[in-house]
């Protein structure tokens, strides 16, 4: 039995059946609609059930319009690039931690927050500054922390929020990518601190294959930062290269 068209496309529009014209002209314009779908069944017919496309590799490679390189990295200093090694040890400490955060997400998800932990909503940038950094940080003022209070505890309101797993495990992938954002665009302007290195971190491990775009472009962002950093360290002790 033919498997003609039909039963792949069940007809829309009352068109009768027709057959292929010899003086069909396919330059030549339709002069009413009914005789523009019928010219169209007529130009449907003539081509073959199967068409397989010549694509030669060699040009679309040359006209690529996507490209992952991270433009706008500045090399490491002369003796400061890491070895292949560590390079490799980060990698699979850093899968090691993501798979860890999706196996225990859902656990962390229903564990109660802790009083004192407000999570800002998604739009809230400033907000977010201060929940992660630190009122000290986000006001750049050090100084300002009240000594009298130092033996009371830890103040996470001055000091900022750790990134736990009961807070980033209730980060929805659009909440995790905006605060990344937040963070990054904060670190265009600063210097690097622990504070902001522990939610990069957390944060990137939070992240979901497929990434999404926004993602991408937030990486590589971070990316091109972190070099401009590398490139400014003077001494192999410095904390940025730990």
């Amino acid at each position: 039995m033919d498997s003609g068209p039909e039963e792949l496309m069940p007809r829309l529009l009352p068109v009768g059946d027709c057959e292929p014209m010899d003086d069909f002209d396919p330059a030549a314009p339709p002069r009413t609609p009914q005789e523009y779908l019928r010219w169209v069944q007529i130009e449907a017919a003539r081509y073959p059930d199967v068409v397989i496309a010549q694509i030669d590799p060699k040009k679309l490679r040359k006209k690529q319009t996507v490209s992952i390189a991270l433009s706008g990295c500045k090399p490491a200093p002369q003796g400061y690039s890491p070895s292949l090694r560590w390079q490799q040890q980060q990698v699979s400490q850093f899968s090691a931690v993501r798979q860890g955060l999706k196996k225990h997400r859902s656990h962390w998800k229903s564990q109660p927050h802790d009083s004192n932990v407000l999570m800002p909503s998604t739009e809230d940038e400033e907000s977010w500054k201060r929940f992660c950094l630190g009122e000290r940080l986000y006001s750049d003022q050090v100084a300002a922390l009240n000594r009298e209070n130092e033996n009371l505890g830890i103040d996470y309101i001055k000091v900022g929020f750790p990134p736990l797993l009961s807070i980033v495990s209730r980060m929805s992938q659009a909440m995790v990518t905006g605060v990344l954002e937040y963070l990054v665009n904060w670190f265009e302007e600063r210097d690097f601190t622990p504070e902001l290195g522990r939610w990069l971190y957390a944060l990137l491990a939070s992240l979901e294959k497929p990434l999404l775009p926004e993602a991408h472009s937030i990486i590589r962002q971070l990316a091109r930062r972190c070099s401009q950093v590398r490139a400014g360290v003077e001494h192999r002790e410095d904390e940025c290269l730990r």
